[in-house]
């Protein structure tokens, strides 16, 4: 028997080839896993329900943002811009999964604190970083971006095209993702590759 707070792990969906999201928030430089989801008392009891603990998401950057997450959940989700050294700080999963299970797809950064970035690799989050820092500087929240061939770009090259649709221009991202990373991401997080990969063929 589980008790209230014992919830199942979210089911994610795999990849799509093209990702037509929204810009839910834009922050500046060093960003911390406990800014993305507090911890402490209220917080941690909660952390095997995790609809219950997506309501404390950005609480330190953004009261609405699981609202409005929320709203966006009904299209391929959102994207969400910060500066560097994004995700520093403590290595809790519960960062990077409380974002995507509110529908976080698309992470541009202009750069990523390692162990955050592994972390939204397993929960089928793209992390990639921008390219020129001017395209982070002209980025605004409600922008609306598309990256086409998503699932074959980011095998044939480490530099994938993201068009902003609301300016009608295309910039350049990049990733360092390896191989297996790569199949992680198009799976839709670890749990999906592993039992993938566990399948007999």
């Amino acid at each position: 028997m589980k008790g209230p707070n014992i919830v199942s792990l979210p089911e994610f969906e795999p990849l799509p080839d093209t990702l037509e999201l929204r810009v839910l928030l834009k922050m500046g430089d060093d960003i911390s896993t406990d800014e993305i989801l507090p911890a402490g008392a209220r917080v941690l009891p909660l952390r095997s329900n995790i609809p219950a603990i997506s309501k404390f998401c950005f609480e330190g950057v953004d009261l609405t943002y699981p609202e409005r997450a929320q709203a966006d959940r009904k299209t391929d989700g959102h994207a969400i811009v910060a500066g560097s050294n994004y995700g520093q700080g403590s290595s809790r999963e519960h960062a990077a999964l409380a974002p995507r299970y509110l529908g976080l797809r698309l992470a541009l950064a202009r750069g990523f604190a390692r162990i955050h970035w592994q972390n939204l690799v397993n929960f089928g989050v793209v992390p990639v970083s921008f390219v020129d820092d001017e395209d982070y500087d002209a980025m605004e929240e409600g922008t609306v971006l598309r990256v086409d061939n998503l699932r074959g770009g980011l095998s044939e090259s480490r530099i994938l095209d993201v068009v902003d649709t609301t300016r009608n221009e295309t910039f350049e991202v990049e990733h360092d993702l390896s191989h297996r990373q790569i199949g992680v991401l198009l799976a839709g997080g670890l749990v999906n590759w592993a039992r993938e990969n566990a399948a007999p063929h």
